[in-house]
């Protein structure tokens, strides 16, 4: 394991932690990573993080779930099993569609929601029994933490951050 120093900034409030997120951006510092109790809105964007690509597969996965529904039904109803029902034969699933319409979007929602979340557990290295990654509790009540590497700058960001409005400022072994 690489073990690297970093800087564990703790802030009390939200507002106060997107203005020190913007004041380290500006100043050239990389953030590591920032421990929220709770999504913080423009977070992603004042880090710089590139956008996410999840809605491109959440709309991937709906379009399969739509194939799968049009087969299936095609499938059951049309080819294996044709029904007289109501007097109105099931010669072609075209003449059928409309009263397949239902099915149709319950599995389309159904594969996107059910697959989106699979994705989203991979994509962020969630899985069962998995140890938790979080260097201090209080982030999961409500404190914020800023992670900073840091290379012979200590005193500088130091004092940076106690000057953003952290509450306390850490230089702590990191292990990663």
């Amino acid at each position: 394991m690489e073990t690297s120093k970093v800087i564990h900034a703790i802030y009390t409030d939200d507002d106060v932690l997107m203005a020190a997120v913007k004041k380290v951006k500006a100043n050239k510092y990389h953030i590591g990573e920032i421990y929220t109790p709770f999504p913080v809105h423009g977070l992603d964007k004042a880090m710089g993080l590139a956008p996410t690509r999840l809605a491109i597969t959440a709309f991937l996965y709906g379009c399969v779930g739509l194939i799968v529904a049009t087969v299936m039904m095609n499938y059951i109803m049309i080819e294996d099993w044709p029904q007289d029902i109501g007097g109105k034969p099931s010669f072609s699933y075209i003449e059928n569609m409309p009263a397949f319409v239902p099915i149709m979007f319950e599995l389309t929602v159904f594969f996107s929601a059910h697959l989106m979340v699979i994705t989203f557990y991979l994509r962020s290295r969630m899985w069962p029994f998995k140890d938790a990654e979080n260097p201090d509790p209080r982030t999961t009540d409500d404190h914020f933490l800023m992670e900073i590497p840091v290379s012979g700058n200590e005193k500088e960001l130091h004092d940076l951050l106690v000057e953003t409005g952290a509450v306390e400022v850490n230089l702590v072994n990191n292990t990663h």
